[in-house]
């Protein structure tokens, strides 16, 4: 708490402007990537650059931005041409061809970074983490205030990102899922391609030196990731990709001030934490998503293995009255049949005595009208897909039970109806067994 305390605009504020700027930067454009399977060129561009880097300084002998810039993104670029090029040329798929340039040209930038090892110093931790919290000591005039120089760069990026999907939305969006379709109804898929690859080099290098490598892959990945967890369409996938992106800055430089103090520690790497942010709102996405998150799924199982469990019970106790077997069916015996413990069978019976479907009677339970009648389309609409089966598509007899249990509990008004037609108003299925006619 004291930590948060003592946050100061001129410190915190723009340390978390920086990370939420680099993230939403990523975020916008790591949505078509992660549409395209192209997830990791974002690493491979921040690997592949450093030849670039190197032969900036090794041409200009100093270490000017501009120059380290320019030469990073020329770098960037071509890891994409060449990513593409050598995917075409050599049938491979996207991982491999991308896996073999930016090892060779980050190879190729370690030699050149040997040539000025007395000049120049390469810092494997900036690298790797940036110096994200350094942010407020380098300060430039830009749009009349006073701002860190990475804020305003990346300010510029972001717009340029922004206008880019604002304006080619629809080209982005036709081209990622089908290319080939794009390139028929006359849009330049592979301009588009190249331009999303290019804005992709700009974004890692503008990111690369204040948020170093990990943070920048991060977000080109996780936020969009994340998103599609949570929706598909894709408007929705960017709007929640970038506010999980915003709130991934946020959070991380607070967890980054909060959280070693937890276990003793004065601080940590702001941008690994921000990083560490995104992975677990991702985590969270992939648990509770509404469409997709595993524990949703598994409790939609749950529910409907449930449900149908619940239908059995009535339809079990049908076919015992119309057996005349027992009248009044108990939990004892309704367990075997349906294959359920004692537990299970006593609360689904208990459910249906609330819901009105079954009334006690002595020591047990018996149908009333109302389950009566759920009971008997169950069963109707179980032995009309057993005749069907038979009929129309020579399913066994000794199989029939299996396929005929799982369909009945998908049948509906129409659908039955249909079924009644297709047999021809059959009376007995292919056992002998009555048809429940429908009530009137």
């Amino acid at each position: 708490m004291n930590a948060l305390q003592s946050l100061t605009w001129s410190l915190d504020g723009w340390i978390i402007v920086a990370g939420c700027l680099c993230a939403l930067s990523a975020a916008l454009l790591g949505n078509f990537l992660v549409l395209r399977k192209m997830s990791m060129l974002g690493d491979a561009i921040t690997h592949a650059v450093l030849p670039g880097l190197a032969a900036a300084f090794l041409l200009t002998g100093n270490r000017s931005s501009i120059a380290m810039f320019v030469g990073a993104v020329i770098v960037g670029v071509l890891t994409a041409l060449f990513s593409e090029w050598i995917r075409g040329f050599g049938k491979v798929d996207e991982g491999a061809s991308m896996g073999v340039v930016f090892t060779s040209l980050f190879a190729l930038g370690l030699v050149m970074i040997v040539q000025a090892a007395d000049h120049v110093d390469l810092d494997p931790g900036c690298v790797l983490y940036g110096a994200i919290e350094l942010t407020p000591l380098d300060l430039v005039r830009f749009a009349g205030l006073e701002m860190p120089r990475v804020v305003a760069v990346l300010s510029v990026v972001l717009c340029i990102n922004v206008a880019f999907v604002a304006l080619f939305y629809k080209e982005l969006k036709l081209s990622s899922f089908d290319a080939s379709l794009a390139t028929a109804l006359g849009f330049r898929a592979t301009l588009i391609h190249y331009s999303l690859m290019t804005l992709v080099a700009i974004t890692a290098v503008a990111s690369f030196e204040s948020v170093g490598n990990i943070l920048v892959v991060a977000m080109f990945v996780v936020p969009p990731a994340a998103a599609l967890m949570l929706t598909d369409r894709l408007s929705m996938v960017i709007l929640l990709s970038s506010l999980i992106a915003i709130a991934s800055g946020v959070l991380g430089h607070l967890s980054a001030l909060v959280v070693p103090g937890w276990f003793g520690f004065r601080s940590t790497s702001t941008s690994g934490m921000m990083a560490v942010a995104t992975g677990l709102l991702f985590v969270v996405a992939m648990l509770l998503g509404p469409r997709h998150g595993v524990l949703v799924k598994a409790v939609r199982r749950q529910m409907l293995s449930w449900r149908i469990l619940a239908e059995d019970v009535l339809a079990v106790m049908f076919r015992m009255e119309e057996h005349r077997d027992h009248v009044v069916a108990t939990g004892a015996q309704l367990g075997p049949r349906l294959m359920a413990g004692p537990l299970s069978t006593a609360l689904l019976l208990r459910m249906h005595q609330g819901r009105g479907n079954v009334q006690p009677i002595d020591s047990g339970y018996r149908l009333t009208k109302r389950g009566r009648t759920q009971a008997r389309w169950l069963v109707r609409s179980h032995r009309l897909w057993e005749q069907y089966l038979v009929d129309e598509a020579g399913v066994d007899t000794d199989r029939l039970h299996a396929k005929a249990d799982a369909l009945e509990h998908v049948t509906d008004a129409e659908m039955g109806d249909k079924l009644n037609r297709e047999t021809r108003d059959t009376q007995t299925d292919p056992h002998g067994s009555p048809i429940p006619p429908l009530e009137h």
